[in-house]
């Protein structure tokens, strides 16, 4: 059986127009495996996003979910560079801000879950993530 070719060129297109993986593999007539190598081989491969810095606290699985975490990962894909709809950006950032806005911040407990609180200015959540968004948002 002879070996199926990925031409990079072609690749690269598919991959930049959001092409998933399967339907590469299918175009190609390779495993969804082989267009993952390839992707690596060419330096296409996602940069993985940790959202450490600003979902900073142990979240348990039931708060995982919840508006406050959801809107910070949002954010914080947006702040590292990711692209998120519009729709769900503004949503992120119409919470964010309105929390900045009234001088609160967010904080969370494993027994309560995400709960809002007064900012403290000299460790304010909330005003470090929208910083880092604002920032990203104007450099691309």
């Amino acid at each position: 059986m002879a070996q199926r070719v990925i031409e990079p060129l072609e690749l690269r297109r598919m991959v930049e127009a959001g092409t998933t993986y399967p339907e590469i593999a299918a175009h190609f007539g390779v495993t969804v495996s082989g267009v993952q190598q390839a992707v690596e081989r060419i330096g296409l491969q996602k940069r993985t996003l940790s959202h450490k810095k600003y979902i900073p606290w142990r979240v348990l699985r039931e708060h995982s979910q919840s508006g406050p975490a959801t809107s910070l990962r949002r954010l914080s894909k947006v702040a590292q560079g990711g692209q998120e709809p519009m729709v769900k950006l503004n949503t992120a950032l119409r919470w964010a801000t309105r929390l900045e806005e009234s001088d609160m911040d967010i904080d969370y407990d494993p027994d309560l879950g995400f709960y809002e609180r007064p900012a403290d200015k000299d460790d304010w959540h909330i005003h470090m993530v929208l910083q880092d968004v604002r920032e990203a948002l104007q450099s691309s």
